[in-house]
């Protein structure tokens, strides 16, 4: 396979694997918001991780094109550590950061079960940072990123994810704000009952 080929089929995974990426990230910020849906929690769930599986795919080839390419050099190291390499190094580090924080996620997300919830948690947060990073990448490394319909996929991305987190923190919110300001106890709220003037009556008679 020619060294064009492999810049194509690099290319074209790299964007694949940023809107599954961009899609990955909305499903998850709409399962964890609750958001109305015709699909039942559990259905939306396994979309979700199926695309998830769908980016790891696409991520891979874009990142194995990218180093059996003989036209750059660009070893395993530097898909592992950022700053490890002379070509377009900032921005090729950043591709290492995405590549480092969406391999955690996927990882803690396959070890589940073995890892306590809150540490899974705590993991699946970098999915919000490997999406701005990954997004970087693409806008630096790509030859293609000034073509019309790349910027306008660049674009449609961007609003898309803002578009979703503005939803979920106006919905989260106003859940915040719809609390009871004060609590009523049982046993309070049988004094009132009795306090009442017709109570007062019916115990008098």
């Amino acid at each position: 396979m020619s060294s064009i080929e492999l810049w194509y089929i690099t290319r074209a995974t790299g964007l694949a694997a940023l809107v599954l990426l961009t899609v990955t990230m909305i499903l998850g910020i709409l399962t964890a918001g609750r958001a109305p849906s015709t699909l039942p929690t559990f259905a939306r769930a396994e979309i979700h991780r199926r695309i998830a599986i769908l980016t790891v795919i696409f991520l891979a080839i874009h990142v194995i094109t990218a180093v059996i390419d003989t036209y750059v050099h660009i070893s395993l190291l530097t898909i592992l550590i950022p700053f490890t390499s002379s070509y377009h190094e900032f921005w090729l580090a950043l591709g290492t950061i995405g590549v480092d924080f969406f391999l955690a996620v996927a990882i803690s997300s396959a070890l589940r079960r073995y890892i306590s919830a809150r540490a899974w948690r705590l993991f699946h947060w970098l999915a919000y940072l490997s999406w701005p990073v990954a997004m970087a990448h693409a806008w630096g490394m790509g030859t293609d990123s000034k073509l019309s319909w790349v910027l306008g996929l660049f674009i449609l991305c961007s609003a898309s994810v803002v578009g979703v987190t503005g939803w979920r923190i106006i919905a989260f919110t106003r859940a915040n704000s719809v609390m009871p300001t004060t609590i009523i106890t049982p046993r309070s709220s049988i004094r009132s009952s009795i306090n009442t003037p017709t109570l007062r009556k019916r115990v008098k008679t």
